[in-house]
């Protein structure tokens, strides 16, 4: 059957009308992808590397270089929402720990791993967490703190009631997780990006909750 050619200009401009819009329904989409600077702090060897690479590629590495400092840059979708995260994997070895004070003022959110079975990497990183809040001139800074090496609990130094009490102390959010069976990776870089969400810093002239002021 024919169809009238006024019908027919209508049905063309109603097609291009939807595909517009899908169009701008699409490039919407794209530019609300938010791109956000994580940093990983710890002391060396307690997983900093394993728990980036975990999460970017999916594989878990036995043996790194503990004096190489790493970016790495993935999409990650959290709470029905795109984000880019660019994650600087930092150095452990004590002739970096000057450098920090310029990962941390380019950082948006910072996660501090030790490992639970070693009691020293735990007290190494309260001066950490001190150094942020003194570089960032902020308490609400968004932290996820993290013991890691969850796989081996016989070895355990560090109980989950020492994280957690530490974590309240501080505000923020506390995660035991493995590299090695990537157990809780996933979530604790979806928790990051909730934190610089709710908590973002004053340059993003955006209030903070409450809940996650790190005090």
């Amino acid at each position: 059957m024919l169809q009238h050619p006024a019908c027919l200009c209508s049905s063309i401009a109603s097609s291009s009308v939807s595909f517009s819009a899908r169009c701008s329904c699409v490039m919407a989409v794209v530019h609300r992808m938010r791109e956000y600077k994580v940093v990983v702090l710890g002391s060396g060897g307690v997983g900093k590397s394993a728990l980036t690479v975990q999460f970017v590629t999916g594989t878990f590495i036995e043996k790194y270089d503990p004096t190489i400092e790493d970016f790495y840059r993935k999409e990650i979708e959290v709470d029905s929402s795109p984000s880019v995260l660019e994650i600087l994997d930092t150095a452990g070895t004590e002739q970096f720990a000057s450098m920090r004070d310029l990962y941390i003022r380019n950082g948006q959110g910072f996660i501090l791993v030790y490992s639970l079975v070693n009691q020293q990497s735990f007290q190494d990183i309260k001066p950490m967490r001190d150094q942020i809040i003194r570089v960032k001139r902020y308490q609400q800074v968004p932290v996820v703190l993290v013991g890691n090496k969850v796989d081996l609990e016989e070895e355990r130094e560090v109980s989950p009631s020492e994280g957690q009490a530490l974590a309240e102390d501080w505000g923020c959010p506390f995660m035991e997780t493995s590299a090695k069976s990537k157990t809780m990776v996933d979530e604790l870089f979806a928790e990051i990006v909730r934190q610089m969400d709710f908590c973002p810093l004053p340059d993003r002239r955006e209030a903070c909750c409450p809940a996650c002021s790190v005090q």
